[in-house]
C-alpha cells in the first residue's frame, strides 16, 4: 500500500487549483523549513504550511475519509489560489491508515518526525485516534496540536489529551443523549444499542446510557459488530437479540456499512423499529447504499432512519457558509489523488463528511491567519484560543479558550424524505414507519 503520499493544493496561478501530487523517498528531508523541528516551526516553510492528516482512504470505510479530506480542499484550494494565508500555501500531507489503530500510529510518527508537520488535522475514528493520542502526548515538549477531528468520542476532550486537542464537533455524548431525549418525548421506552466493538462504539453506547439515566433507566438490549463489517454481511442475530428484548428504537454507534446492514436485515425481516446513527456513520454512503438494495427488491428501507449530524444541512442554502461550501465544492471539484483513491467509492457531490471538514478547514485558516506572519506552533495555539463566537455562517458560532477547546455543541437531526437527507421537522412522522 502506498500511504506514503504528500498531496498539495497548487496556488491560483498554477492550473486552476488542480490538486497536485508528489512523492519523496524514504531518505530525503523535507526543504527549508523555517526552524529546527524543535524549535516551533516545524512544517512551516518558505511557501507552504504543512498539515497533516491521517484517515481512512481505502477499505469498508473508505467514504468517510475521502469526503472529509474533499471538504477541507475545497476551501484550501479557494485560500490558496488568493493567495495562501500571509503569503504561503497550504498543503495536506495525508496518509492512509484503512480506520485501523497500528497504521494510524505509524502515521502519526510519520507525520510528526518524518514530515515535520505544524500541527496535525482532520484525522477520522474513535479506535484510530484513541490509539494514536498517547503518541502525540509525547510531544508535548514540541507543542503539537490537533484540530478537527471526525470522531466525537470523550477521550480526546479529557485530561491527559485535553490540552493537544482542538475539537470543533459537538461530541458523540452529546449526540446520543440529544437523541434519546427525543426518542423518549415520542414514547420509546425500551432503547437498544447496536454498536462497533471498539472504542467508537462504546463511546456512543455510553452516550445512551448516561441520556437513560436522566430518566431513571436502562439500555434494555445490546448487540455488536465488528469494524471491518460489510453491507452484504447477514446481522440476523443482532436483529433477533434486540427484537426478542421488546427494543422499540435502536440506537447505532457505527459507520456506514456495518450500520447500513443492520438497518437492511431488520426491514427484511419485517421489523420497523425506529433506527438511529450518529453523524460519523457517514450518512449518504449508508444511504446509497440502501436506496441501491431497495432498487433491486422493491422495498424501502428508510422509513423510520434517524441520523444526528454536528453540522446543519447541506441543503440549507439560507446559511452563507453553507452557500460557500457548495460554491467551493463545485467550483473546485476536489479530487483524492489516485495513490490513495479507493475506486469502490466515488466522490460525492455533497455530504455532511465534506461539510464538516470545510468548516475545519475554515476554523484552521482563520487561526492561521491570527497567528501572523511567521507562526509558532504557540502562536497558532494562541490564535485558536482567541476564536470568540467566530461565525462560520453555518448558524451556530464557534468559541475556543485556554478552558474550552470544543469549538461547536450543536447536535442537527435528519431523517430521509425523496431519497435525501433532510432536517426533522415532525418527530412524530420521521419515526413512523
Amino acid at each position: 500500500m502506498k500511504r506514503r503520499t504528500m498531496l498539495k493544493v497548487l496556488s491560483g496561478a498554477a492550473a486552476g487549483g488542480v490538486l497536485g501530487l508528489s512523492r519523496r523517498t524514504w531518505g530525503q528531508a523535507p526543504a527549508r523549513s523555517l526552524a529546527d523541528p524543535r524549535g516551533g516551526a516545524a512544517g512551516v516553510y518558505t511557501h507552504d504550511i504543512r498539515i497533516g492528516m491521517s484517515a481512512a482512504f481505502k477499505g469498508p470505510s473508505a467514504g468517510l475519509g475521502s469526503e472529509l479530506y474533499r471538504g477541507a480542499m475545497a476551501y484550501y484550494t479557494e485560500v490558496n489560489q488568493r493567495g495562501g494565508v500571509h503569503g504561503r500555501t497550504i498543503s495536506v500531507v495525508a496518509l492512509d491508515d484503512g480506520y485501523e489503530p497500528t497504521p494510524c500510529i505509524k502515521n502519526t510518527i510519520e507525520l510528526i518526525e518524518r514530515e515535520q508537520v505544524f500541527f496535525l488535522s482532520n484525522y477520522v475514528g474513535t479506535p484510530t485516534l484513541t490509539r494514536a493520542l498517547p503518541v502525540i502526548k509525547r510531544y508535548a515538549d514540541r507543542q503539537v496540536i490537533l484540530v478537527g477531528n471526525f470522531t466525537g468520542a470523550q477521550p480526546q476532550r479529557e485530561e491527559p489529551y485535553l490540552d493537544q486537542v482542538f475539537n470543533v464537533r459537538a461530541s458523540y455524548r452529546q449526540e446520543m443523549m440529544t437523541l434519546v431525549e427525543r426518542f423518549w418525548q415520542t414514547g420509546v421506552r425500551r432503547f437498544g444499542v447496536y454498536y462497533q466493538i471498539d472504542a467508537y462504539g462504546r463511546s456512543g453506547t455510553d452516550g445512551v446510557a448516561r441520556g437513560l439515566a436522566q430518566h431513571g433507566t436502562r439500555i434494555a438490549a445490546e448487540a455488536t459488530y465488528v469494524r471491518g463489517a460489510r453491507f452484504e454481511d447477514d446481522t440476523t442475530p443482532a436483529v433477533q437479540a434486540l427484537r426478542q428484548a421488546g427494543v422499540e428504537a435502536v440506537l447505532c454507534t457505527g459507520a456506514y456499512q456495518g450500520c447500513g446492514a443492520f438497518v437492511r436485515t431488520a426491514r427484511d425481516m419485517g421489523w420497523a423499529v425506529p433506527i438511529s446513527n450518529v453523524s460519523f456513520v457517514g450518512s449518504e454512503a449508508m444511504l446509497a447504499l440502501l436506496v441501491k438494495h431497495g432498487q433491486a427488491t422493491g422495498r424501502d428501507y428508510t422509513q423510520a432512519l434517524v441520523n444526528s449530524q454536528v453540522v446543519p444541512s447541506y441543503d440549507d442554502v439560507s446559511l452563507p457558509g453553507v452557500v460557500e461550501y457548495r460554491a467551493l465544492m463545485d467550483k473546485h471539484n476536489p479530487q483524492v489523488p489516485e495513490a490513495l483513491r479507493d475506486p469502490k467509492h466515488p466522490p460525492e457531490q455533497l455530504s455532511f463528511r465534506s461539510l464538516e471538514g470545510f468548516v475545519n478547514a475554515r476554523v484552521i485558516v482563520e487561526g492561521l491567519r491570527r497567528a501572523g506572519p511567521n507562526p509558532s506552533r504557540a502562536a497558532f495555539r494562541q490564535a485558536l484560543e482567541s476564536l470568540k463566537s467566530f461565525d462560520l455562517g453555518i448558524g451556530a458560532p464557534l468559541t475556543f479558550g485556554p478552558e474550552r477547546h470544543q469549538g461547536l455543541d450543536n447536535v442537527y437531526f435528519t431523517r430521509v424524505v425523496n431519497g435525501r437527507w433532510a432536517p426533522i421537522t415532525d418527530w412524530a412522522a420521521a419515526v413512523k414507519a
